[in-house]
C-alpha cells in the first residue's frame, strides 16, 4: 500500500488491489467507500482496461475474429482485466505514484496509470498501450464514493437498457432513479454535496456510468466509450504502438 498526503487530504493506494484508490478522508471526512470485504468491485476507486461495463457473455467480433472473455458477472465479463491485477510500482512520492500493470487478455499489451494527490483534488491519468497486437480498447474508473446527501448528477441522453440489463445504441431521454446506466452531455458540473464539503468529479471521458442503487454508495464512472462497446460501438482500435489515454479529476472545496 502506498500512503499520500497533500494539506490535510491524504489517499491510499493499492497496487495488488487492482491499482485502486482506497482511502480518500479530507479532514475527518472519507469520500471513497473502504471496504474490502465487499469484493473488487465493491470499493475504493478502480481503474477499468481494456474495457469498461459489461461484455454481453463475454463475447465480442475484432476484425472478422470471435472472442470470447471469462465471465465474472454473470452471464458477462464487466470492467477490464486491470481492477483486480497486480500493479508495479516504478515511482511513489509523498504525493504521487506512478504504476503500470500487463493487460491479461488475448491482445496483450500494457496499462499505466499516473495519480497526483493535491490540497484541492485528485487527478488521475490511465493509458493503454497496444504492443504486439491490433486491439480494441475502452478505459475508465470506478469510484466508489460515500453516498451523499444531495448530488448534481444531470445529463442529457442515457442509453437504453435491454433485460439483460445491457445497454443498446439507442440514446433516450433520462429514466428516473435509480440508475445503473450510461449517459451522455452533462448539463452541469457533476458534484456531491456533503455537510461542509462539495467534491466534483471531471474527466475528458465522454460516458458516464451512474449507479445509485445503495444505501451507502454512489458510483459516478467516467469511461471512454460505452458498456459492450466492442459490440455496439464507441471504442477505440489501436494499432501497435498506439494509446489510449484518459484522465479523471476530483476536486473539493468547503460548501458555501
Amino acid at each position: 500500500m502506498i500512503e499520500l498526503e497533500a494539506g490535510d487530504a491524504r489517499l491510499t493506494v493499492h497496487p495488488l488491489d487492482g491499482g485502486r484508490l482506497g482511502r480518500l478522508r479530507v479532514g475527518s471526512r472519507d469520500l471513497l467507500q473502504h471496504h474490502p470485504s465487499r469484493g473488487a468491485m465493491g470499493w475504493g476507486s478502480f481503474p477499468m482496461a481494456p474495457w469498461a461495463g459489461r461484455v454481453r457473455e463475454g463475447r465480442f467480433t475484432f476484425d472478422d475474429r470471435p472472442y470470447r472473455l471469462p465471465i465474472n458477472l454473470a452471464p458477462h465479463a464487466i470492467h477490464g482485466t486491470t481492477f483486480t491485477a497486480e500493479w508495479e510500482v516504478l515511482d511513489a512520492g509523498r504525493d504521487h505514484c506512478e504504476l503500470q500493470c500487463r493487460l491479461d487478455w488475448p491482445f496483450g499489451g500494457t496499462a499505466h496509470q499516473h495519480i497526483h494527490l493535491h490540497e484541492q483534488g485528485v487527478t488521475c491519468v490511465l493509458t493503454v498501450y497496444a504492443t504486439a497486437l491490433a486491439m480494441p480498447a475502452v478505459v475508465g474508473w470506478h469510484p466508489c464514493f460515500v453516498k451523499p446527501p444531495d448530488a448534481d448528477l444531470e445529463f442529457t441522453h442515457m442509453y437504453r437498457r435491454d433485460l439483460d440489463h445491457m445497454a443498446v445504441p439507442v440514446l433516450i431521454e433520462p429514466a428516473p432513479h435509480p440508475w445503473d446506466d450510461c449517459f451522455t452531455g452533462p448539463r452541469g458540473p457533476l458534484r456531491l454535496r456533503y455537510p461542509g464539503l462539495t467534491l466534483t468529479v471531471a474527466s475528458d471521458c465522454d460516458h458516464w456510468v451512474v449507479f445509485d442503487g445503495l444505501d451507502d454508495a454512489l458510483c459516478v464512472e467516467p469511461q471512454s466509450g460505452p458498456p459492450d462497446a466492442f459490440t455496439i460501438g464507441g471504442a477505440t482500435r489501436l494499432q501497435p504502438g498506439d494509446l489510449l489515454q484518459r484522465r479523471m479529476t476530483f476536486h473539493w472545496a468547503p460548501e458555501p
